[in-house]
């Protein structure tokens, strides 16, 4: 039996392929939304945020052999939460990681948390669009709202606990495009020219997240684009293709 953290996109396409190679597995997500999908594709799942011991007991009743780690590149805790679960419980964590954006240039500044992201924003001034979620959204909040030469749009999925903590925040409804992705170049250009956008703010969360469409969109308009990189986590066993973790998982016998 093989544990897999997953709830985006690719994890959701690894699970598949492993369940289409004959492994039994019971996969595990956030939201409900991220449950209804997975179930729309004929994957088992768990619903819930867990932490390292609600985990290491869902995984012992489950009786995995293994927990592969395809959570969200930015998905700090939850990664830590499955290394020390597979730890105590003497069994191979493995870790499937998104590829990281490739590309310098003059108008992408990284930086290494949201909070020196936000005073960059602060300090630079003018319209600031948001594509970090909601998760950190205080963050910026507190930087940016009061300053009366900063405009801050957060665009983020549009479910009820964010139009909320928008709400909590003092996120005014004219600034916050409630939207779900993926978005392509064209779209992202429409928006940053809608909103008058003079920075964007994102994270490096590798092709799939389609960084690369919200950057080459804001490249091409000239805005410039502050970019937080990924937490710096030593994995150990990480890989960067689904064949590789297929391929690993053979090695280790992992019972079908």
């Amino acid at each position: 039996m093989i544990f897999l953290l997953a709830g985006t996109s690719d994890a959701r396409e690894l699970g598949l392929m492993l369940q289409q190679e004959g492994y039994d597995l019971v996969t595990s997500v956030v939201t409900e939304n991220a449950g209804e999908v997975m179930k729309q594709h004929g994957l088992r799942v768990l619903v819930g945020r867990l932490d390292a011991k609600q985990l290491i007991s869902v995984v012992s009743e489950n009786e995995a052999s293994i927990i592969v780690d395809a959570t969200h590149p930015f998905a700090e805790e939850a990664s830590k939460n499955a290394m020390a679960a597979a730890s105590q419980l003497e069994i191979p964590y493995i870790r499937f990681e998104r590829k990281s954006f490739e590309g310098q240039d003059s108008l992408i500044t990284e930086v290494a948390s949201y909070e020196e992201a936000a005073v960059l924003a602060a300090n630079r001034g003018g319209v600031v669009m948001l594509t970090t979620g909601s998760k950190t959204l205080q963050v910026f909040a507190k930087h940016l709202l009061p300053l009366e030469n900063v405009r801050m749009i957060a665009r983020m999925l549009p479910r009820k606990d964010n139009m909320e903590k928008c709400e909590q925040l003092g996120v005014e409804q004219k600034n916050i495009v409630a939207i779900q992705g993926p978005f392509s170049k064209q779209l992202n250009q429409a928006l940053y020219m809608q909103y008058s956008v003079t920075q964007v703010v994102t994270k490096e969360s590798g092709k799939v997240g389609s960084v690369d469409e919200k950057v080459e969109a804001a490249k091409e308009l000239g805005i410039p684009i502050i970019m937080i990189a990924r937490p710096k986590i030593e994995y150990g066993n990480v890989y960067h293709s689904f064949e590789d973790i297929i391929n690993t998982i053979k090695t280790m016998e992992v019972s079908v």
